[in-house]
């Protein structure tokens, strides 16, 4: 296992616990937690040498590769223009009902997939009550999002 992937498994949990504190209210995220989240997600980009991508199901493996368990993000459901996965990694946010939370600590994710030219919709987040399992959509940068509604507006 390369030093990458081994920092990366050892890092991440604390990591994401940062996250949450950085992410948990509109202030803390405007002033700590958006900085915190892109940084995240563009070193994680450099250091798995990211590349973009030419379709959905390309840029979800891409995105799937950087993870630092790609088996706790399965893939689910692949169509031409999106991917379904799912996030079995235990979530900070899992039975909080702070669907807004998680979809701002996302921005981790929204940052690498802007790097490998992808964007993804949170469907169901942990967050919610009685959720164990993010459910994401992943569609090349620029599609049409319109007919996916994000778990933090679903919920509100």
């Amino acid at each position: 296992m390369s030093l990458v992937n081994r920092l990366n498994k050892v890092l991440w949990k604390p990591l994401v616990r940062a996250s949450y504190w950085a992410t948990r209210t509109p202030a803390r995220h405007r002033w700590f937690g958006r900085p915190l989240e892109r940084t995240l997600g563009g070193l994680t980009t450099s250091l798995k040498a990211a590349q973009t991508q030419p379709d959905a199901g390309t840029v979800a493996r891409e995105w799937q590769r950087m993870m630092p368990s790609p088996k706790k993000v399965p893939i689910v459901e692949e169509t031409a223009d999106t991917v379904v996965a799912e996030i079995h990694e235990v979530c900070p946010y899992r039975g909080t009902g702070n669907v807004r939370g998680c979809h701002r600590m996302m921005e981790y994710d929204r940052k690498m997939l802007e790097k490998i030219g992808g964007e993804l919709v949170v469907l169901r987040s942990q967050a919610e009550p009685g959720v164990s399992v993010c459910k994401v959509a992943l569609r090349r940068k620029g599609a049409d999002l319109s007919d996916l509604t994000p778990a933090h507006v679903r919920v509100g």
